[in-house]
């Protein structure tokens, strides 16, 4: 799923070990897609995906491509949006976007 928004904010990393002994990192970032209602999500990058949003000035007008999907913990209802691919929207992109014809 592709979801276009302004790079906002990037958050800590977290880290843990896994119930299997494994161990893992997370990085978030906070996306503000203009929406007139809620027009800000949590995108996570785990792993090695971390290293796409490294270096991503705040302000940067971006593409994402994520993965959407929900996990149940003790009987509620969790939503993951996982990054798996961002680029950079160039000026001349921005413009064509917002002129029709």
């Amino acid at each position: 799923m592709k979801i276009t928004g302004i790079f906002k904010q990037l958050l800590d990393v977290e880290s843990g070990t896994s119930k299997k002994g494994k161990e893992w990192e997370r990085q978030s970032f906070i996306l503000d897609t203009g929406a007139q209602f809620n027009p800000e999500v949590c995108i996570t990058a785990f792993g090695k995906d971390r290293e796409l949003i490294q270096g991503i000035k705040e302000g940067t007008k971006v593409d994402c491509q994520i993965n959407v999907y929900s996990t149940s913990y003790n009987g509620r209802w969790y939503n993951n949006l996982n990054i798996w691919q961002i680029d950079i929207v160039k000026d001349d992109e921005v413009e064509s976007e917002e002129m029709p014809f």
